[in-house]
């Protein structure tokens, strides 16, 4: 076998035991070929196709060893969600990823995370209409770092931040109102402040950052939870029987 890219070669699956000699599908079974090596492979057995190259035998043998710890955490995960869902009492679907491959290509949309939850499971409509709905985008931010220094391109620190994390009972990061009466940035503004120990905040409405915004004016509309919501243009779903 020769290594290969998805864009010079089709990857295939192949497997070390044929399953005309007693191999299975198990994922421990299975590894990726080009359809040259596939075919040539044909029914040998691993080691006998690569009986001339023990180095490439001893890293696929390898990699088929290794614990699927990460595979058995994400698929427990995922049944216990399924079964915490279907006990509210909601309808709960699922379906599989070829079949909502199947039915996001019948309905000609592009691949997206909020199209193929819109295409999951038998009831997916045969026609959507892109009209009146957006899905929210949310982005894990974290709640921040213990990097106290702030450093220029060069590693050198240019400026330091507080101990503390709240000022004058807001906090960086979160969304809030702010009514300023008058100056420049007069008039109501709504998006996620930058707070400082002085009380001038800064504010990023997501079109343009006002600065120099006094405490005074702000108000918390929600808390900094650590994740970011956004809305997206692409996507205006209602679904149509």
């Amino acid at each position: 076998m020769h290594t290969v890219t998805s864009k010079t070669y089709p990857y295939r699956s192949n497997t070390f035991i044929r399953d005309n000699i007693g191999g299975s599908n198990r994922i421990s079974n299975l590894t990726l070929s080009c359809e040259k090596c596939n075919i040539k492979k044909g029914t040998k057995d691993i080691k006998d196709f690569l009986k001339k190259d023990p180095e490439r035998l001893k890293k696929i043998e390898a990699q088929a060893k290794k614990p699927l710890v990460d595979t058995t955490a994400v698929n427990s995960t995922r049944f216990k969600l399924l079964e915490v869902l279907k006990s509210t009492g909601l309808p709960v679907e699922t379906g599989s990823g070829g079949l909502t491959k199947f039915n996001r290509t019948k309905l000609e949309l592009p691949k997206t995370h909020y199209f193929d939850a819109a295409c999951v499971g038998l009831s997916t409509s045969n026609k959507l209409v892109i009209k009146g709905m957006k899905p929210l985008i949310i982005k894990a931010t974290g709640h921040g770092n213990r990097q106290m220094a702030v450093t220029d391109k060069f590693g050198f620190p240019k400026s330091h931040k507080t101990n503390s994390k709240f000022h004058f009972g807001f906090r960086t990061g979160d969304i809030v109102k702010a009514d300023v009466p008058k100056g420049k940035n007069a008039g109501i503004h709504i998006g996620r402040v930058s707070t400082r120990k002085t009380g001038q905040f800064d504010i990023n409405t997501g079109s343009k950052t006002l600065q120099i915004i006094n405490h005074k004016y702000c108000m918390v509309l929600q808390r900094h939870d650590g994740y970011l919501i956004s809305c997206t243009w692409k996507c205006e779903c209602q679904f149509l029987d």
